[in-house]
């Protein structure tokens, strides 16, 4: 029974509070051993949920099944800092914008081809924008580190335990089963253990002979100092990629991934910066207080890899790109491949053996 099995997962990002969360809430005895709560990525995401353009339908009918999973997340954690904002898109060429419409809108995403005047009625604070653009209400934002927080803490109240500070060395594994991890501080033995750590998930698979084929691509976003209303949602601009956070924050990027940091990041967080004051109107108070830089953990075909890996029982594999988007799905069925031992159908495209 679930209530008897203890797992460890690695990794206290948006991912791994997620699946432990979600192991919690259905009865299982749970470590998240993690260097940091909140994880590395987390903190420099973006943190737009969609389910937008470029990708197949078989991703994207995955994206708006976890995008209905954040709803589902909200309502059984209330105070989710979590904004069904909508946006304003127009990084695409005009027939690459009519492309996304038709194709998206015959999947049954809520698209509408907007004017000029529509588009200063929705952020009525842009001091430039295009004659035509795309708004897709369903799509928002969340808060990744307090809403991780919130997950973790949730988490505990149901009897997880917490240990941060904690680097993790190796996995134990006897007779072909993974057992546990090692610790600086000491082995911890489990009945299974799940890989959540982004980029840190390949050297401790590749200890077990588990081989995760991943990029790291960084990302640099910049961060204003909290300041008044300026923007009422995502606006998806080309070479600029931008929202207003819940405690006032303009956060921007060359796109949702983050700009390239260059060879100078502090000229590349200025000149980008200077991008926002420009597309906004009466900016002459906006500061840049911050600029992060996160290594996006993403497998090379650019698709999650979520799998318990053939040849090492006792392991589960959670690491992609798209986190903040897919984790409330990623935690739920995670914890159900687990629990029920039962191989769930949405996650067959993200298997490794797809590698060959």
């Amino acid at each position: 029974m679930s209530s008897q099995q203890h797992v460890i997962v690695i990794g206290a990002g948006i991912i791994g509070a997620s699946i432990a969360w979600h192991l919690a809430r259905r009865g299982a005895a749970v470590t998240v051993v993690a260097e940091a709560a909140g994880g590395v990525a987390t903190p420099a995401s973006f943190a737009w949920i969609n389910a937008s353009w470029g990708n197949p339908e078989f991703y994207f009918r995955f994206r708006r099944f976890s995008m209905t999973e954040w709803h589902r997340l909200a309502d059984e954690l209330p105070g989710l800092p979590l904004r069904w904002c909508g946006g304003v898109y127009w990084d695409l060429s005009p027939d690459q914008l009519e492309a996304y419409a038709r194709e998206h809108a015959s999947w049954g995403y809520g698209i509408r081809r907007i004017d000029g005047a529509a588009i200063s009625r929705l952020e009525p604070q842009l001091a430039r924008g295009p004659g035509l653009a795309l708004a897709i209400a369903e799509e928002g934002a969340v808060e990744p580190v307090a809403a991780t927080h919130i997950m973790l803490a949730d988490a505990r109240k149901h009897a997880a335990e917490l240990l941060v500070d904690a680097k993790v060395t190796g996995l134990i594994e006897r007779n072909g089963r993974v057992k546990g991890v090692r610790t600086a501080e000491g082995e911890l033995h489990a009945d299974h253990v799940v890989l959540a750590a982004g980029a840190g998930v390949v050297p401790l698979a590749r200890s077990v002979g588990v081989s995760i084929p991943l990029e790291t691509p960084p990302g640099l976003i910049v961060h204003s100092r909290p300041c008044s209303k300026r923007l009422n949602g995502l606006v998806i601009a080309p070479e600029l990629h931008m929202r207003q956070t819940a405690e006032g924050r303009i956060i921007a990027g060359s796109d949702f991934g983050g700009s390239d940091p260059g060879e100078d990041p502090q000229a590349t967080a200025a000149a980008l910066f200077a991008e926002v004051k420009e597309m906004l109107r009466e900016s002459s108070d906006l500061e840049l207080d911050f600029f992060t830089i996160g290594y996006r953990p993403t497998p090379v075909d650019g698709f999650p890899i979520i799998d318990k890996p053939e040849g090492s029982e006792g392991l589960s594999v959670a690491v992609l790109h798209s986190g903040v988007t897919l984790a409330p799905a990623v935690g739920r069925l995670v914890a159900g491949e687990i629990l029920d031992g039962i191989a769930d159908e949405w996650l067959t495209p993200y298997r490794l053996s797809r590698f060959g």
